[in-house]
């Protein structure tokens, strides 16, 4: 998986014009659990009644709704259906001949953690140290919700993003963010959401070993922290045996054991993601693959244990010996053999590409409304949130794009885009730099 870090390469698409009308295109889902206890989640803020009127409304699940109403109160979907009655004085987004999908969601990125990619003293993403254990890092703690690339983002219509902590073997604790809010705690809508864990052992060091070192230090914390949980008054009194992580970094990695939630892997090669898989299955966990691009090889063992892969179908590769098996279909192979398909960048400054990268995946095979879900739905059931997030249904946040046209065609551009029940700004840091030099003086 590319490091959100790295410059995101693009490249035009082209797309699939047939769109699916039918739910027959629908992601296979990965096993629910409950939601987390231990996370503390944001509710929308009270926002005006809303109603978005006439549109051609991908619900996100497969289903598409013609001249369809959504009406919004209190930052939730309370209806959707054809024929509507609006209430009166209600606030009315006219969407007729335009297209509604559910708000975007990148599930790999660093938005509000990375200024400058260049820049060290921008980045809030890394821990740093030496230390490979680093479970109890929490990417919230430093969540700017003022950063320009949260409104450069959502102009693109992504909503939402996971935000997410890098380096080490535990990398830490990811948080959802809402791409709207001025403060830290109304921006967030969760975190801790997931256990970041890499397995490539590049954070090993060059003469530590490779992926097999990774998992020997994984398997090591989890046991660890499960022996704590259990015997914790010991090591109170210092009676237990020395730990390979510290106390808070147990605890952090104790959620995890607990199902609280789930644990992101992020491996390339094939063998190395069934050992995670096997690694997550020895220890109660819920795994979720992340940069996968030897998944495809081993399909059909995912699906099987409904294992969600967040993939990048433009990774530039292969760009290393695990990745050797890297190709642009993986996506559709992957969706081909039921398993739940999570789209990413994988990148920061570029997550406003998210479309286009699920436009060639689209080019590479993949259904168009299982596009539609591995940047809807499929990121936040992966995630532990589809109770709340991924689909328009009522009860669900109302976080929702007006498109120009088919969203996966880079001509198409966002019209209203909706963040918990209010319609945002789209002006940002490149729009005013446009706007202000758009007309430049000419030199005599």
């Amino acid at each position: 998986m590319t490091n959100p870090r790295n410059t995101f390469v693009s490249s035009l698409f082209v797309l699939t014009t047939v769109l699916a009308t039918t739910g027959a295109f629908a992601q296979p889902r990965p096993a629910q659990a409950p939601a987390p206890a231990a996370a503390k989640s944001a509710e929308p803020a009270a926002a005006a009644p809303m109603a978005i009127v006439g549109g051609r409304v991908h619900t996100g699940t497969g289903e598409i709704l013609e001249d369809a109403t959504i009406l919004v109160e209190k930052g939730l979907v309370q209806k959707i259906g054809k024929g509507l009655a609006v209430p009166p004085g209600v606030t009315t987004i006219d969407a007729k001949g335009a297209i509604v999908t559910p708000g975007f969601v990148d599930a790999l990125t660093s938005i509000g953690l990375v200024e400058i990619s260049l820049e060290d003293s921008t980045h809030d993403d890394d821990r740093g140290g030496k230390d490979p254990i680093r479970a109890a890092f929490r990417a919230a703690d430093g969540y700017n919700p003022a950063s320009t690339v949260v409104g450069i983002t959502r102009a693109e219509g992504v909503t939402s993003a996971a935000v997410v902590p890098l380096g080490g073997v535990f990398s830490g604790q990811s948080a959802w963010a809402d791409l709207d809010g001025d403060t830290r705690e109304s921006a967030l809508a969760q975190g801790p959401l997931a256990l970041h864990v890499h397995l490539d052992g590049s954070s090993l060091g060059g003469d530590r070993g490779g992926p097999a070192a990774a998992l020997l230090r994984a398997r090591e914390v989890f046991d660890d922290a499960r022996t704590f949980q259990k015997n914790r008054a010991a090591w109170e009194r210092n009676q237990s045996r020395p730990f390979a992580a510290s106390r808070l970094d147990l605890e952090a990695v104790g959620d995890a054991l607990a199902g609280r939630v789930p644990v992101v892997f992020h491996v390339e090669r094939a063998s190395d993601i069934l050992a995670a898989v096997a690694l997550a299955k020895e220890f109660g966990l819920r795994p979720v693959i992340a940069g996968g691009a030897e998944a495809w090889k081993i399909a059909p063992r995912l699906a099987e244990s409904k294992t969600p892969v967040i993939v990048n179908p433009l990774e530039p590769g292969p760009t290393s010996f695990h990745t050797l098996g890297m190709r642009d279909d993986n996506a559709a192979l992957l969706y081909a053999a039921g398993v739940p398909v999570v789209i990413t960048t994988a990148d920061t400054h570029n997550a406003r590409k998210l479309r286009q990268v699920a436009g060639n995946a689209v080019r590479a095979g993949l259904p168009h409304a299982a596009a539609i879900a591995a940047i809807t739905r499929a990121p936040a059931e992966a995630l532990g949130l589809g109770a709340k997030y991924g689909t328009l249904a009522p009860g669900k946040v109302a976080n929702l794009v007006v498109w120009s046209g088919d969203p996966l065609e880079i001509a198409s551009r966002p019209l209203a885009v909706v963040i918990r029940g209010k319609k945002v700004d789209l002006a940002n840091r490149q729009s005013a730099l446009f706007t202000r030099y758009r007309k430049l003086p000419i030199a005599r």
